[in-house]
């Protein structure tokens, strides 16, 4: 069976970690924990099931053997102590943690956009306002991801659900054929302004991307550091705007279309927008909706929290029949999604609760404050970046790597954690440009047939540099002067 090997590595790896002595000053039950949790990561990286699963499993089998895994002798030795109760509490404890179900509830917003039709009126509307010229029709298809960005956690069923469908109609109005030389005419151009848009606006809202929620939860339990909505945005507004509107016109010089007019797509999406008819109710309501929850979220706090608002939002949602309460669910992936980071949430405070942070941050310390605060933090950045190269999922980038750097950084004594967490957690979007597997539309647009192999692993690498380099110029001096 090809795929026994992904099965076969995550067990080789926890097995070996497990039977290799634990490192001095650290207690062997948190060191076979740290060989538990290094097997769920390779699992997430391979992937041979899906995450949710790997996930369950990983925390479960920490649960079971937790005397010897989570618990240390003296917690074990207290009188009254439970370890079969204490391990499934602690099992269970994502599920309650509100990141978890804020994404939920998002994830249910993007839903009511595909069920009502707001979130493709929205796209035809930009299409045929901006579309007459190929540059601009790039444009429209960037401020249609931007538009949608805000209230759709997740880029795969922002832009490959929603965006990708509708502009995978444009290039044959202009001859421009998939896995064909005609590719070029227009079709490359619009998807990889897509795919490189969607990457911008997936760092630039904290609720743009999934991972995102899930990295601030995972520095909020490995750093005790916290960040707003509002935080979020503003520290990544410079770069995001200057990316956003430097992606098209990038493109148009990198890779650029054969045709340079467009008249056609405007024609189109003029005929599309009639079919559709007026605005709907349910549209009207949506709108209303989820610019109450956007207002809630940056102007909200403390008195109301961005979770509870989500989930109020969500009851609205369903109560005034955007969608139905079978359609909540049978959305897969937002409880896939649920039962994946609460487990991941679990897994990665447990690494806290055995002390293995503490221990890795008192080792490292020793190298990581060598050098000014600032070019580590530069330094941990750069590395995280890059690091995704190895990772099919932005998801499995974040739980395996950023509580390993926010650990290195916390380890010098001058380093400003804030803008630490700050420059790592924004550039889980933009990373995923690199590679045709770095994020979930990736493959969609990989596999369209507009853009080569070739292609793609030029562009990548060009875009994640521009990427990159943008950040560290404009995004990284910024965030030390705000915090």
């Amino acid at each position: 069976m090809p795929a026994s090997w992904k099965l076969l590595a995550p067990v080789a790896v926890a097995l070996v970690l497990a039977l290799i002595p634990a490192p001095e000053g650290l207690d062997p039950y948190a060191w076979r924990y740290f060989a538990i949790f290094s097997g769920v990561v390779v699992a997430l990286i391979f992937e041979p099931i899906p995450g949710a699963l790997i996930g369950m499993i990983g925390v479960t089998l920490i649960a079971l053997l937790s005397p010897w895994a989570l618990y240390s002798p003296e917690e074990l030795a207290e009188p009254g102590f439970n370890p079969s109760s204490a391990s499934l509490s602690w099992a269970l404890s994502g599920f309650s943690n509100g990141t978890v179900w804020l994404i939920f509830a998002a994830f249910m917003f993007a839903l009511g956009y595909d069920r009502s039709g707001l979130g493709r009126r929205l796209a035809l509307l930009l299409v045929k306002a901006m579309g007459r010229r190929t540059l601009t029709l790039g444009y429209a298809v960037a401020l249609a991801d931007l538009a949608l960005a805000p209230f759709t956690p997740s880029s795969t069923a922002r832009s490959g659900g929603t965006i990708f469908p509708i502009i995978r109609n444009l290039p044959p109005l202009y001859d421009s054929l998939p896995n064909d030389p005609s590719s070029r005419r227009i079709g490359g151009y619009v998807m990889w302004t897509a795919l490189a848009a969607t990457c911008v606006t997936s760092s630039m809202f904290l609720t743009a991307l999934a991972p995102n929620l899930l990295a601030l939860e995972l520095a909020e339990r490995t750093v005790k550091t916290s960040i707003s909505w509002i935080e979020w945005f503003v520290a990544f507004a410079p770069v995001g705007i200057v990316l956003l509107a430097a992606v098209p016109f990038l493109t148009w010089k990198l890779y650029p279309p054969e045709v340079k007019e467009a008249p056609q797509v405007v024609e189109w999406a003029g005929n599309e927008l009639t079919k559709l008819g007026g605005l709907t109710r349910k549209e009207y309501l949506l709108g209303f909706l989820v610019m109450a929850a956007l207002g809630f979220w940056i102007f909200g706090e403390p008195q109301f929290n961005s979770t509870t608002v989500a989930l109020a939002v969500l009851c609205a949602i369903v109560l005034t029949g955007i969608v139905t309460w079978d359609d909540v669910l049978s959305n897969k992936q937002a409880w896939s999604t649920l039962v994946w980071f609460a487990t991941l949430v679990a897994l990665a405070g447990g690494l806290t609760k055995v002390g293995f942070v503490e221990w890795f941050a008192e080792s490292a310390g020793h190298h990581v404050d060598k050098v000014p605060a600032n070019v580590a933090l530069v330094g941990l950045v750069v590395i995280f970046y890059l690091s995704h190269y190895v990772f099919a999922s932005v998801t499995a980038h974040a739980t395996a790597m950023l509580p390993v750097m926010l650990t290195l950084g916390s380890a010098h004594p001058d380093m400003n954690m804030k803008a630490l967490t700050l420059s790592l957690v924004l550039t889980l979007g933009i990373m995923g440009v690199l590679t045709p597997y770095a994020t979930g539309p990736s493959p969609v647009y990989y596999g369209s047939g507009y853009i080569p192999p070739n292609d793609y692993w030029r562009l990548g690498p060009i875009f994640g540099f521009v990427f990159l380099l943008a950040f560290l110029a404009i995004g990284i001096p910024w965030i030390l002067l705000i915090t």
